[in-house]
Parts: structure tokens; sequence; C-alpha cells
């Protein structure tokens, strides 16, 4: 099956006056039709500005796509102009925002801003149809369309969450990014919110990039993992390759051993020592080296290659001896 969206080289970095923060670093990354990939990794690894890239919404003046590519469909967005980025945001690409309570305009009703995207995408329609797409779009997330003439700060945390979701689907696009949908809700609102992603995304068939820090999270709902570290990607597979084979980059073994194990009796958790490079000034070598309790005097030195074994493909040394070259 052929790739619906293909991130080679991708190098972003955010001129800042400190200095320039080097966000993405020749990343690569594929998603299929259909497919839902999750992205995990620590706050500031790159997995919004990933997101954003994708959809050309980095902050003006600030952020920079330096080189590479994002093609989606085939044709290559870095060079799409605004307005033809306007026809793809929405309508063919939706993002779910981190946050619902300032991703709403709180000067509008829920329903006018779920018509935003109709008025923009489908002028074809008629003001009938189109609130008929609202009502059933609305009725889809479980809120009652009786509601939409109601503003944000009416609604609970849960239930905004929601109206972002109806907003992201109801152009039906091929790809949603869903930048750490439930970060601010409580466990059980965010089982309620991924349940509904999972109905939803199976409904309209849409290709989904899943960003999160939860590794819990991601088995529930994706078929692939990316792992993404100072702004790439060190490993990325199917849910088996990385959860039930155990073959895992130092990183990622790092990130399972901070979840608890209620089969243990552990009283601490096993924390990954150190912080992430300076992303002003990113060492020769391995990304991971300083923190890696496998690292080798060749990891300082020269940064690995990617090497794969069936569907699971590591940047690691320590599998250059494993799986060859």
């Amino acid at each position: 099956m052929s790739n619906l969206l293909e991130v080679k080289d991708l190098f972003v970095q955010y001129n800042t006056d400190s200095g320039v923060v080097h966000a993405l670093n020749g990343l690569n990354f594929s998603l299929e039709a259909g497919e839902t990939v999750g992205l995990v990794g620590e706050t500031g690894a790159g997995k919004t500005t990933l997101a954003l890239s994708i959809l050309k919404l980095l902050p003006k003046n600030v952020g920079e796509i330096k080189k590479g590519s994002i093609s989606y469909d085939g044709k290559d967005l870095i060079n799409f102009s605004n307005e033809e980025m306007q026809e793809i945001r929405g309508r063919k690409i939706s993002m779910i925002f981190q946050d619902p309570m300032s991703s709403l305009n709180p000067t509008k009703t829920v329903g006018v801003q779920i018509m935003e995207v109709l008025d923009l995408h489908f002028k074809e329609l008629s003001l009938a149809e189109k609130k008929k797409k609202v009502d059933n779009i609305l009725t889809l997330v479980g809120i009652p369309p009786a509601r939409q003439g109601e503003f944000p700060f009416q609604f609970s945390g849960g239930m905004k969450q929601r109206i972002i979701i109806a907003m992201a689907l109801i152009a039906e696009p091929e790809l949603i990014l869903a930048d750490e949908p439930t970060t601010a809700l409580d466990v059980t609102i965010q089982a309620q919110i991924l349940e509904l992603i999972r109905k939803l995304k199976s409904e309209f068939n849409t290709a989904m990039l899943l960003i999160t820090h939860d590794l819990g999270i991601v088995v529930e709902i994706c078929s692939k993992i990316a792992v993404i570290y100072s702004g790439e990607i060190f490993e990325i597979g199917k849910i088996e390759d990385i959860y039930v084979r155990k073959e895992n980059h130092p990183y990622t073994e790092g990130l399972f051993k901070c979840i608890p194990d209620l089969t243990t009796n552990a009283r601490r958790l096993t924390p990954i020592i150190g912080s992430m490079p300076n992303p002003e000034d990113l060492p020769k070598g391995c990304k991971f080296y300083e923190r890696c309790i496998y690292k080798k005097d060749i990891c300082a030195e020269k940064e690995p290659d990617y090497y794969t074994k069936g569907t699971h493909t590591i940047k690691c040394f320590l599998y250059k001896d494993k799986w060859g070259e």
C-alpha cells in the first residue's frame, strides 16, 4: 500500500533571541491510508513541531523548515502556498489540539464554530444541508444538537474536547493529527474520549497520527508506534514488535521502565537518568549517548544508522550486531 503521508529528512528550527533551537533533525516518518500511528516521546522531543510542520502552522518568523520534504498524497506540502494549504487544512488533514480550553473561540457559539469548517470547504452546500451535517456530527460525538447555540464556557472539559473532535471530523478528512487529545482530562473522561476517537476513526476510515507521551494510550488505539527523541525517530514498529518482542531501543526500554508494573512489588520506578540534550547545542554522535546504559565509545563520535528486522526499525549501534547491516 502506498503512503498517504511521507516525511523525509525533515529539519525544523526555531530562531529565538537566545539562539537557534534545532527541533527536528533529519526526521523520517510515513503513514498509510487508514492507519493509526502513535508518536511517543518526552516533552520537547519534537512531537507537536512535526504536526505543526505538516500543516505549515509553525510560529511565523520563528519556526522554519530548513530542509526535507512532507509529501501528502504524492504532493510536497512544503512548496504549497498559504492559499493552497487552506484547502488542505480541515478538509484533507485536520488537527485535534492539545488543550480544548484554549482551542475554542469563547465569543462564538459552538455551532457557529463547527459551521465555519463547512463554510470554508463546502460552499456548494445549502444552509439547511450544513445545519444537518452539524446536527449529525454533534450526535456522533455524544452532544445533543440542541446545545449548539451555547458558548464554550457552558461545557465541561470533556465536552469541549468532543466539540474539537466534531470540528476535526465534520469535513471527513483523510488524516487527523491528534496532539495529546486527552492530556487535560481526568482518567474516566480520557477513556471515553479514546473510545470515541476509536469509534469515529473506524466509521470514517481516517488515518491518524496520535501524539502522546503515554505508552498505555498508544497500545489501546494504534497499530504502529514511532518513538521520537531530540527531533529524530529512534524506533518504529508494530505493537507486537515493540510491546511483545521486547527488542527495543535503549530509550524505549527506559520509557517502559517508567511505567508502574502491577505484577511486581517494586517500591520505586526506574527513571531515565539525565535529560535530553540542549536543542541549541546538539551533540556530535547519538543524541541519547549521555543517558544510555549501553553506550559505547563509537556512540559519542558517530550517529548510528537505522537497522531493520521485518516491520521493526531501530536507530542504535546495538542492533548492528543483533540484526546485521
